[in-house]
Parts: structure tokens; C-alpha cells; sequence
């Protein structure tokens, strides 16, 4: 089966039973029910996907949010929202294709969309860079989201990135840079601001279009300082621990919701959004329609202040405390 995961094989083996099953009967010139074993056999095959999804490890998680079938940014743009209308260029340098963004409806509600954007097939990943933006990226999302503040239209960002581009061009164009003006800048915007992560978030990639008043993350998707395999690399030496990496990291949608690192978990369906992108969509829009009507009854002033204490209280540490020894002291004359 194409793109299957390791972890899906026993569903995909049953499946091709079930298939077989179903061919049986044109096999016979004499027709033999099997809708008995049939209805079994879809009945397995559920229970298998409810047992094998409800105990997915973190590394798991990490493969569906790369899956290459899975809903990039374009496409929730054409089936949760309306009337997009894309813009272009960073009015600097060039035209980034790695970010997407322009104008669009969200249920008749006017909002200006920025996301990371994949490719599918090989000429299409070169052209949008793997989904890792360039310095006129994060200068071209800037931009767009200063137009919508100075027109009063709420900014939703889909962040769906394994990180910067860190090439030598980006660096000779300051990619850090970029992402700590888009850091800064976002802060201060009077609008409501809405970030998911519907894929990869990795590091300053991921947090260049990410400051924002509602932080959701979907089901499946994850959010990190660096990748699995990076970290692996570093702490064990070895890209091969990227499954234990993984889990110390604690980048999957439950862990961060506990670490308050993300606000709301968007669920999926089973075994991903790619398993049904419209329904993955309608969950989204809902996700989306329902934060943004929150944050319009809170005035500029006071989602500024919120938002300023959210990423402020970010970074948690526990420091260890010294054990203080105190020497016996001799006991006085009064005290005795």
C-alpha cells in the first residue's frame, strides 16, 4: 500500500483480506455469500485502527504530521475558507513560496490567512522550498499581517514548517533577523490573532508566524525547538534515536496542552487528517470560528496584555534547591 506507516500494517493486512474476501465470490461460477465473514472482517479491521490510534507514540504522531498525503495550508484555504486572494512579495527582495498568505472568508468573516506551504510532487517541493521559508518569507507574512492590522481584519496562521531555511542565502539575508522583527512586531498588532499548527512546527520556523493570542494545534500535528532526528544527532549521537528524542521532548499535542504551550487540541479524524481532508477541514473552521468569536469581545487592549503574559510565561523551570547544612552549635551556659 502507498505511504503506509509502520505502525498501520496489521490495518492494511486486513484490509487486503477484506478485499480478497469480497473478490471471492466472482472467482466461483457458483455465487457464494460471504456477508457474514464480511461484516467480521470490517468489524476487526475498526477495533485494530481504535486500538492501534488511541496508542500512538509520540515518534508515530511525528510520521502522520509529515505524512505526504496529509492537508497542506493551500488546501485548508480552498475547503475551510472562502474567497481567498493571494498577495505576493515582501516589497524587499523577492516573492517567498514557502509562505502563502492573502485575503480570505472565514464563514463571512473577513481575515487576512498566512501560512507555510509543501509540495506534493518533486518540482512542486523545490519550488516552495520543503516548506522552509527564506528571510523575505517571514518579510512578506510581516507585511501582510501590518496590512491587516491597519484594516482591522482578524490574522489566522496555519504553521506547517520543519524550520527556517538555513542555508547560506538566508543567512547572508538574516534569517534570524527576520524572525525576531516578525517576533517583536506580532506582539504589538491590535487584531486578533489565531495560530494552529497543522502539520510540523519546528523551532523559530514554526514560531515566525506563531505569536499569537489562541495557539491550537492539531490532533496529530507537533511543535518543537528542533527536530527529533536534530535532537538526537546532539544528545545520543545517533539520528536513529529519534523515537526516544521524541518522547523526551514532549512535542505531541497532549504534552504541550499540559505544558501550556498550546491552548486547544483540534482533533482529527482516525488515523489522521489525511484520512478524510473535508472532515479535517469543517473540525478546523469550527476550531477557528469559535476562538475568533472569544477573542472580538475582548478589547485590544486587554488581548495585548494576555498575549504579551502568554509567551512570557513560557520556558518553565524548577531550580534545585541546595541542601543548606548547619553546623551544631555549643550550647551557652543559659541555655543548659
Amino acid at each position: 500500500m502507498k505511504h503506509q506507516l509502520d505502525f498501520e500494517k496489521p490495518i492494511f493486512d486486513l484490509q487486503r483480506k477484506l478485499d480478497e474476501l469480497k473478490k471471492h465470490p466472482e472467482t466461483h461460477s457458483i455465487k457464494i455469500s460471504f456477508e457474514e465473514e464480511v461484516a467480521q472482517m470490517e468489524k476487526k479491521i475498526e477495533e485494530t485502527k481504535r486500538q492501534i490510534y488511541a496508542n500512538l507514540s509520540p515518534w508515530d504522531r511525528v510520521k502522520i504530521a509529515r505524512h505526504p498525503l496529509r492537508p497542506f495550508t493551500l488546501d485548508y484555504l480552498l475547503t475551510a475558507f472562502t474567497e481567498f486572494s493571494e498577495l505576493h512579495g515582501d516589497r524587499l527582495y523577492a516573492d517567498d513560496e514557502a509562505v502563502v498568505g492573502g485575503f480570505a472568508k472565514l464563514e463571512g468573516q473577513k481575515v487576512m490567512v498566512i501560512g507555510t506551504q509543501k509540495g506534493r510532487d518533486t518540482k512542486d517541493k523545490i519550488r516552495r522550498n520543503f516548506g522552509s521559508a527564506h528571510p523575505e518569507g517571514y518579510r512578506k507574512a510581516l507585511r501582510l499581517m501590518r496590512m491587516a492590522d491597519k484594516f482591522g481584519l482578524p490574522i489566522v496562521t496555519l504553521i506547517d514548517t520543519a524550520g527556517a531555511y538555513p542555508g547560506i542565502g538566508a543567512e547572508e539575508r538574516h534569517i534570524a533577523e527576520a524572525i525576531a522583527v516578525n517576533l517583536r512586531e506580532m506582539m504589538l498588532l491590535e487584531v486578533p490573532i489565531i495560530a494552529c499548527i497543522i502539520g510540523e512546527g519546528g523551532s523559530g520556523g514554526a514560531l515566525g508566524i506563531g505569536v499569537a493570542d489562541r495557539v491550537l494545534i492539531m490532533e496529530n500535528a507537533y511543535y518543537s525547538v528542533i527536530s527529533p532526528e536534530g535532537c538526537a544527532a546532539i544528545l545520543w549521537k545517533d539520528r536513529a534515536a529519534a523515537p526516544k528524542a521524541a518522547e523526551a521532548l514532549r512535542i505531541s499535542a497532549k504534552d504541550l496542552l499540559e505544558l501550556g504551550l498550546v491552548d486547544e487540541i483540534v482533533p482529527e479524524p482516525l488515523g489522521g487528517a489525511h484520512h478524510d481532508g473535508q472532515l479535517a477541514a469543517r473540525t478546523l473552521k469550527t476550531h477557528l470560528l469559535k476562538n475568533l468569536d472569544e477573542l472580538k469581545k475582548i478589547s485590544s487592549s486587554d488581548r495585548l496584555k494576555a498575549r504579551y503574559a502568554k509567551f512570557r510565561a513560557y520556558g518553565k523551570y524548577k531550580e534545585k534547591q541546595e541542601a543548606v547544612v548547619t553546623e551544631a552549635q555549643p550550647q551557652t551556659q543559659a541555655q543548659a
